[in-house]
């Protein structure tokens, strides 16, 4: 585990980009091809925005979407394909582009595609209650699927209305498709960025806490090869002990 703090949001956005892009070109060097998965949200801003200027051949890279809200349509101001869309893959020429629709035969389709190989890269965010993708607390760490369908606790409703996302909790869909924290923990690098304050408290449950699934990112920890970016916002609560 590598913890990078930068001075702020932008910061850290264009260091992770370019550590993100060292690693898709060095599978590409290996194997002729790169697979990653990205998260969404407001804290991938600034990664998203750096990545797509740095020098990668984005003709031999494949992407894995995260996570998705059931049942709620492409055209929504929350819709994760729609964010990705218009922040990445509209702006990068992609091998292939693999998106979370919120349906189980999607699920079906997308869980095949993704066990074929590993991959490479995952952009993996921090939510303000610790969660990892949509896996909210306590989270399911023995589940082997993909991914899998979760409910959303209040915490993560709040966060998305929080964000702009949606005007009240109560707009903001009961359920999710999500990456499951052992596909997750399948990418052979994981690569976390966490600006803002509002995250200050997730970063310190993070890095206080023993392996827990009433914090989910304390799993994170547990990868071989784990990056995570916060900016002084995020670590100003890390006055407490961190477990390594």
């Amino acid at each position: 585990m590598e913890i990078r703090i930068c001075k702020d949001r932008y910061e850290l956005g264009k260091s992770a980009a370019k550590l993100a892009a060292q690693l898709l070109n060095d599978a590409i060097a290996e194997k002729g091809e790169a697979r990653l998965c990205l998260s969404t949200g407001a804290s991938q801003f600034d990664t998203l925005a750096a990545l797509i200027q740095e020098k990668v051949d984005w003709s031999k890279v494949e992407m894995f979407h995260l996570d998705e809200y059931v049942d709620l349509p492409e055209t929504h101001p929350a819709s994760f394909r729609k964010y990705l869309k218009e922040k990445f893959t509209t702006k990068v020429n992609l091998k292939a582009a693999h998106f979370v629709e919120g349906t189980e035969e999607n699920i079906k389709t997308l869980s095949a595609e993704i066990l074929k190989s590993p991959i490479d890269v995952g952009l993996i965010g921090i939510g303000e209650n610790a969660h990892i993708a949509f896996n909210d607390p306590p989270a399911n760490f023995d589940v082997e699927d993909p991914y899998i369908i979760v409910a959303l606790n209040d915490t993560c409703k709040k966060q998305q209305v929080g964000e702009g996302w949606f005007a009240t909790v109560d707009d903001v869909p009961k359920y999710a498709v999500s990456m499951s924290v052992k596909q997750i923990m399948k990418c052979k690098n994981i690569v976390t960025c966490v600006p803002y304050a509002v995250k200050a408290p997730a970063i310190a449950a993070t890095l206080k806490n023993t392996l827990t699934n009433e914090v989910p990112a304390t799993m994170l920890k547990q990868h071989p090869a784990f990056t995570l970016y916060i900016d002084a916002d995020s670590a100003s609560e890390l006055n407490l002990p961190v477990v390594w």
